[in-house]
């Protein structure tokens, strides 16, 4: 049996080949730590570090290399975003769909002394901007939003979120964990303070790699939350000011970094803009094939502008990990069932108590043969 995977939106798969091959090198050829030597091999992993984080720079439209701070994932990048930034006393307008990276460091900070409003969704899992408008207090310092859901694919109106944050001298905070990728980008034109997205889903690199974007100015309001080497001012006790020094402690995930500028790479020979057309053409391919199926309902909006390639469905009278179960066993299909660790999103869609959805979502490399399959899939479930 053949193996189709549609769980891109968890991790994505498969990378490009130059990206197996630079972590292999990484590890098997060059074994040295990022700034730590002036070897060889040393200024080697430097170099492709640097020119990482150039790329990177490049393809969120940042105004330098040195606003990339590299993370080990979406959710260390939120959550130094987060620790880094909120005081007790201080306010945070926020939705209810947002993903536990989110969530949980919110919670935990409601117990020191932050408070917290959580602005609903639609139907479709959108957010109304005036909402947010609605929402915003003297002492609100940070609006948190996801750019797109990790559920039901819809993306945010981002833009005018922020021009409300910033009119209201609060800071913006963008989760961008599914755009990243998949949706061309520009942070400086765009009112985002802070940009947060992993390396190992949209952007192909592997896990263990996330980015944390800081505009020019914000560095003075986030504290690190993590101190310790860095391989410059050695001779000084405290951390170094300057980003993304100011950020980075401790040695890099330089198998990851390398694979990362390999992914990134890639992306800018075939452009982002590209990639989304082609994986916006497979979901309104898998959409159209399913649509009207008996028992089987789709969530999210319908209209390609608005959404990223992330579909949920449930089928009537079967569990989504049944669901899910019975198309990796029967059909060789992989796809992620549950409440995709955004409980407020299940709230908002009403699929909470029956424990989630079915998610699927294609990648770069995904074939129109491999979607059909999994349409095909679907319709025999569901009118069986």
């Amino acid at each position: 049996m053949s193996r189709i995977y549609l769980d891109n939106a968890a991790t994505s798969f498969p990378k490009p080949a130059a990206v197996y091959e630079a972590v292999d090198r990484a590890q098997r050829e060059v074994g040295a730590a990022e700034g730590r030597s002036a070897t060889r091999a040393a200024m080697e992993v430097h170099r492709v570090v640097e020119r990482c984080r150039q790329r990177a720079a490049r393809l969120l439209g940042a105004e330098s290399p040195q606003r990339i701070v590299f993370t080990f994932n979406a959710t260390d990048s939120l959550n130094l975003a987060l620790y880094g930034l909120l005081r007790p006393g201080d306010h945070v307008v926020t939705s209810s769909i947002e993903h536990n990276s989110v969530l949980r460091p919110l919670r935990h900070l409601v117990d020191r002394g932050i408070t917290v409003t959580y602005i609903a969704a639609d139907s479709e899992g959108r957010v109304n901007a005036d909402d947010v408008r609605r929402s915003l207090q003297q002492n609100t310092r940070l609006v948190a939003l996801l750019h797109a859901s990790n559920v039901t694919g819809a993306i945010q109106p981002i833009d005018d979120v922020g021009e409300i944050a910033r009119s209201a001298g609060a800071l913006f905070l963008v989760d961008a964990a599914q755009t990243a990728g998949h949706l061309p980008i520009d942070v400086s034109r765009s009112p985002v303070d802070l940009f947060a997205c992993a390396g190992h889903k949209g952007l192909l690199g592997p896990l263990g790699t996330g980015i944390l974007y800081v505009r020019p100015g914000v560095e003075e309001h986030l504290q690190s939350v993590r101190q310790g080497g860095t391989g410059t001012d050695s001779e000084n006790d405290h951390q170094p000011d300057r980003v993304p020094d100011k950020y980075e402690a401790g040695n890099h995930n330089v198998p990851g970094l390398f694979g990362l500028e390999a992914a990134l790479d890639w992306l800018e020979e075939r452009s982002v803009t590209e990639v989304g057309r082609h994986e916006r053409k497979l979901t309104a391919r898998l959409l159209n094939r399913v649509g009207g199926l008996p028992r089987l309902r789709i969530y999210g909006p319908r209209s390609m502008e608005s959404r990223v390639g992330v579909v949920s469905v449930t089928v009537e009278g079967m569990d989504p990990h049944e669901l899910a179960a019975v198309l990796d066993e029967t059909f060789g299909i992989e796809a992620r069932a549950g409440l995709h660790c955004a409980p407020g999103a299940h709230r908002c869609l009403g699929t909470f108590a029956a424990g989630g959805t079915l998610r699927l979502s294609p990648s770069a490399f995904t074939t129109e043969d491999e979607i059909d399959a999994a349409a095909s899939a679907l319709r025999e479930i569901a009118i069986a």
